[in-house]
């Protein structure tokens, strides 16, 4: 069998896992449902974290995420040093399209969502930050793929245009049009996307969106010490 590391570990993570963009606490036998543990070896862990300020425990016997876990992903953007350049643009973008605005980063064979402004809209798709998406599906993985170099003729492509369209990829119902952001020594960050219901999203809604957004991306590439601007191919 395989070594997929230590046991206790992963169980603590699948622990902290367990908690959704929308919860707040989570009674114990909810967090034994949706890590598969028994009640006492949740109870167990949860104490163990509980130590540490990872969770939090209240007199009902539910648990929430406590500060630690907040401080690890605050200190996780913060390694980036692009909060006070990213937020602002992702603030324009929203405004200016009316839709959700988002910051991908590649980490090992996925996309993290590492900054996200959410569109006015009541109908729109939640993304939290911090959340796993693939790189292969979805207009910003498939951004970060071409502009890390990765060959073949659909990224050439992208390589050329300088964005890239998304028309349910990932999820059937949503859209979006991302753009390759770069930092220092013109080296790739991630990408901005704007993204929304694709009902409300066609195709040339979000071409019409892409000189926008392509222009943003350069901003903020030389905001973050990029040296020269990606171009539009029409």
């Amino acid at each position: 069998m395989a070594d997929t590391g230590v046991i206790s570990v992963n169980r603590a993570i699948g622990l902290l896992e367990a908690f959704g963009v929308q919860d707040g606490y989570l009674p114990l036998a909810e967090l034994s449902r949706r890590t598969g543990l028994h009640k006492t070896t949740v109870l167990r862990i949860a104490r163990t974290l509980a130590t540490h300020q990872y969770l939090v425990y209240r007199e009902d016997g539910a648990w929430r995420l406590g500060p630690a876990s907040g401080w690890l992903g605050a200190r996780y953007q913060a390694s980036f040093d692009v909060t006070a350049s990213v937020e602002p643009v992702l603030q324009e973008l929203s405004k200016l399209s009316g839709e959700s605005s988002t910051f991908f980063v590649r980490e090992g064979n996925a996309r993290i969502c590492l900054y996200r402004v959410e569109g006015p809209q009541a109908i729109r798709f939640h993304i939290r930050v911090g959340q796993v998406l693939p790189l292969e599906k979805g207009s910003p993985g498939k951004v970060i793929l071409a502009f890390t170099g990765t060959p073949g003729a659909e990224f050439d492509g992208i390589r050329r245009k300088g964005y890239y369209i998304s028309l349910g990829e990932r999820d059937t119902d949503v859209a979006s049009v991302s753009a390759p952001v770069y930092g220092v020594n013109w080296q790739l960050l991630g990408a901005i996307s704007i993204s929304g219901p694709i009902a409300r999203l066609p195709k040339k809604k979000l071409e019409a969106f892409a000189e926008t957004l392509v222009g943003k991306a350069n901003q903020l590439s030389i905001a973050l010490g990029g040296k020269r601007a990606v171009t539009l191919s029409r």
